[in-house]
């Protein structure tokens, strides 16, 4: 006996927009955080320094504690942790406006040394879950009135990642950065093509 097919059935995907989704453009950045600092939105600016210099994927971004970035008062310049997915370290840096967005934000939380840096609202979760992040980040690309489909967190992950690259081709650097194990990987995470090799190939007068 055949089984019945439920043509009600849609996919998970239906109606939705997949794929590796896009970086965040300079302007886009800027804009992002025009909005965060005129609405003193201390935590979300904070938040959206840390996720584009860390490089971090989600969920060891949000699960980042004060001890992890700073030492004492003094927000560190470099961290290293061990990411949740490939168990690898990973370098990342602060820069000179996260480390103040960040020190800002630990002074108006109060957090002290094993705190999580973003810890949740909920008192079922003690940090921002990737959930939660997700939503977040969806109200930051409202802001500059992009389309949230198209965009999600791993946006953040690949924006300092491809503006390096794009600015020195040097792959093997974002491999390190972004703690891939394989070249390969970067390579299809960056979307590098034929274009690129060619326009190096173009500079390159012997």
């Amino acid at each position: 006996m055949n089984a019945l097919i439920n043509t009600d059935h849609h996919s998970w995907n239906k109606g939705k927009i997949i794929g590796q989704k896009p970086p965040l453009k300079l302007e886009e950045i800027w804009g992002i955080r025009t909005h965060l600092k005129m609405a003193d939105n201390i935590r979300d600016l904070a938040l959206f320094n840390l996720a584009l210099d860390s490089k971090l994927r989600g969920c060891d971004l949000v699960a980042l504690k004060v001890s992890d970035i700073s030492h004492g008062k003094q927000v560190l310049t470099r961290s290293t942790i061990l990411q949740k997915k490939t168990r690898r370290s990973v370098q990342f840096e602060l820069t000179e406006k996260t480390r103040a967005s960040i020190k800002a934000w630990i002074e108006k939380a109060k957090l002290s040394f094993d705190d999580f840096i973003f810890p949740s609202r909920f008192k079922s979760f003690p940090h921002l879950s990737t959930r939660q992040y997700a939503r977040i980040f969806k109200g930051w690309i409202k802001l500059i009135d992009l389309d949230p489909d198209l965009y999600g967190t791993h946006s953040m992950r690949r924006t300092k990642a491809t503006l390096i690259y794009q600015k020195t081709k040097n792959i093997r650097a974002v491999q390190l950065l972004l703690g891939h194990s394989k070249i390969e990987s970067t390579v299809r995470y960056l979307g590098v093509d034929v274009d690129d090799a060619l326009e190096l190939s173009e500079h390159m007068d012997i």
